[in-house]
């Protein structure tokens, strides 16, 4: 065997090796991209109903949206027209109770002044800070500060 020969020899035995090589990286490869096949087919197997359940929760969220937004739009009229009747109840009976009442109490202090029998009211006290000053000490007072 002569060099050539030799050389011949190993270049087509690396040859075998890398195409060996090659051939097992492409095999590889190919289960690879298979098992990859399989797993994006079982995603978008489950995905499916998963955005359908989702589609359907979100139609659901707004049909009782829409139904708050009615129970509130509602709730605000009620609370106008509560508002409504108060005021018109209170500008229609307000100012004739009023008036009554205050009738009611002239009379009773008209009656009440002409009764003999009623106990003379005590002496009105002047509370200063906290303290009840006596009402002859308060007339003593007065005086005091006009002189």
């Amino acid at each position: 065997m002569s060099g050539g020969e030799v050389a011949g020899i190993l270049v087509a035995v690396f040859w075998a090796i890398l195409v060996s090589f090659l051939a097992v990286a492409l095999a590889r490869l190919a289960q690879t991209l298979k098992a990859t096949t399989k797993l994006v087919a079982d995603v978008t197997d489950q995905a499916v109903p998963l955005l359908a359940d989702a589609s359907a929760a979100v139609r659901s969220a707004q049909t009782q949206i829409d139904r708050v937004d009615a129970i509130a739009s509602d709730v605000q009229e009620v609370t106008s027209n509560a508002s409504a009747l108060s005021t018109t109840v209170a500008s229609t009976f307000g100012g004739p109770l009023v008036k009554v009442a205050a009738f009611g109490y002239g009379v009773r202090r008209a009656l009440g002044g002409r009764k003999e029998d009623v106990p003379a009211k005590s002496p009105r006290r002047t509370v200063i800070v906290g303290r009840t000053v006596p009402a002859a000490r308060r007339k003593r007072n007065l005086r005091g500060k006009r002189d």
